[in-house]
């Protein structure tokens, strides 16, 4: 997963795919996703930031590579 969220991300380490997409381009549920992403934080792989929409509803998350020096 840290490899795909790699892949995503732009020059500054940063990307915003969601859940359900994660999930379908790699082909797992979206529970094995979420917890994925949660051992990578809890590892510092990777650090996120909630998006909300303009009207206040939820979007994707923000998600930040933290790369190697």
């Amino acid at each position: 997963m840290y490899l795909y969220l790699c892949d995503r991300a732009d020059k500054d380490g940063k990307c915003f795919p969601s859940v359900s997409t994660i999930a379908a381009d790699l082909k797992i549920s979206k529970s094995t996703v979420k917890r994925a992403l949660a051992d990578l934080e809890s590892a510092d792989f990777i650090r996120h930031e909630r998006r909300y929409r303009v009207r206040g509803g939820n979007s994707s998350n923000m998600y930040y590579i933290a790369r190697p020096p």
